[in-house]
């Protein structure tokens, strides 16, 4: 049997309403059967930052991405004991306590904990099952890609399908940025939990109030398997910057420095414009708005790039790419390029031969999904 996601809803509404779902699956007699759940990781194309608190809850942010064919993977299965047990075979970590209708969130697996705590008070009515809940990512932490948020919708996810839960993409969205940014009080935007949970090529825009409206862009596949076939993707090392980074992007708004907000507001014009190329398949259009957005970001925050990210950007530029940004908040993560197709692979290999790990890009049109399996 295959469990999908209901159809979105236009707007997010209290979860408090909404029943607690029967598990499809019978903890009692179901320890052979299995929740498997992925969501997809994301390339940020354009207007990266716009997302951000205060500067969307101010004057309105707008995202352009596109996932890709790498995904965060959860899968959930009911215990015999008394025992919560958690575990990222990724990163090698375990996690293993007594069930609790709260855990700590200052220890261990604390995405896992922090969607565990969620379900069981919002969902559960504190109901207590014991469960193993396991995750991959195909992506290192600090990537760039959005890893941790998809990370999040794809354990969401599992939850949601295990229990019934009747949640559509932009509740299971909502309710992952909630996790992260306020439960957790992790830094960062918005557009991630968004991008994973519906999939695809999608202009965003993040409004006051609180509103959210993912619009899935329809371009013609002709021009998308252009764009696709002049990308590549490359692997710097691990951000190490992105909360300096995002710091100096609050407080760049909270205190009207004119220069970084001035980049900001070019930044969501470079989604828009960006947008509008990628519609009218404009491919060398889009390179343009790339180098330009890039150069903006640059000025939102010092720690942006720095000699590692310029090293691989020279060495890009000397071997047929024609633009570039780095995926994410920057500092580190993943530097995507835009090429001629037919200088795809030269670039692929000089950058190999550096030892920065580069792969072509595959777009993606599905956000979360789950499924059920035999163990």
């Amino acid at each position: 049997m295959n469990y999908q996601m209901f159809a979105p809803v236009e707007t997010y509404g209290s979860r408090a309403a909404i029943a607690v779902g029967t598990p499809p699956v019978d903890p009692r007699r179901g320890q052979s059967v299995s929740i498997r759940a992925r969501a997809p990781l994301r390339l940020g194309l354009a207007g990266g930052a716009t997302d951000l608190s205060p500067y969307c809850d101010e004057f309105g942010g707008a995202i352009l991405n596109a996932t890709i064919g790498r995904y965060a993977y959860a899968h959930l299965s009911f215990r015999e004991d008394h025992r919560l047990c958690f575990a990222a075979h990724d990163v090698k970590q375990d996690d293993i306590v007594p069930l609790a209708a709260e855990l700590p969130l200052d220890s261990g697996l604390i995405l896992h904990r922090a969607v565990h705590n969620r379900m069981v008070r919002d969902f559960l009515r504190g109901r207590l099952l014991a469960v193993t809940v396991t995750s991959t990512v195909d992506a290192p932490p600090g990537s760039g890609l959005g890893a941790s948020s998809a990370l999040v919708i794809a354990l969401v996810e599992a939850y949601r399908a295990a229990f019934g839960l009747p949640l559509g993409r932009y509740d299971v969205a909502r309710l992952a940025f909630e996790i992260e940014r306020i439960d957790l009080g992790l830094a960062g935007g918005r557009q991630d939990q968004y991008a994973a949970a519906f999939g695809g090529l999608n202009f965003m825009e993040f409004l006051p109030g609180d509103r959210v409206i993912v619009n899935p862009l329809r371009v013609s596949p002709h021009y998308l398997y252009e764009f696709e076939a002049s990308l590549v993707v490359c692997f710097t090392g691990k951000s190490r910057a992105s909360d300096t980074i995002i710091a100096d992007q609050v407080k760049a708004v909270t205190e009207q420095d004119s220069g970084a907000l001035e980049a900001l507001h070019q930044l969501k014009s470079d989604a828009i414009e960006m947008k509008q190329s990628l519609l009218g398949g404009d491919i060398r259009g889009v390179a343009e708005i790339l180098n330009r957005s890039w150069l903006a970001k640059r000025r939102t925050s010092g720690s942006v790039s720095n000699s590692a990210v310029e090293q691989v950007f020279e060495l890009g530029l000397k071997n047929g790419a024609v633009a570039g940004k780095v995926s994410g908040a920057g500092g580190g993560g993943f530097v995507m390029f835009m090429t001629d197709p037919e200088q795809r692979h030269r670039l692929i290999t000089a950058l190999n031969d550096s030892g920065v790990m580069a792969t072509p890009v595959q777009f993606t049109e599905g956000g979360a999904e789950a499924w059920t399996t035999n163990r």
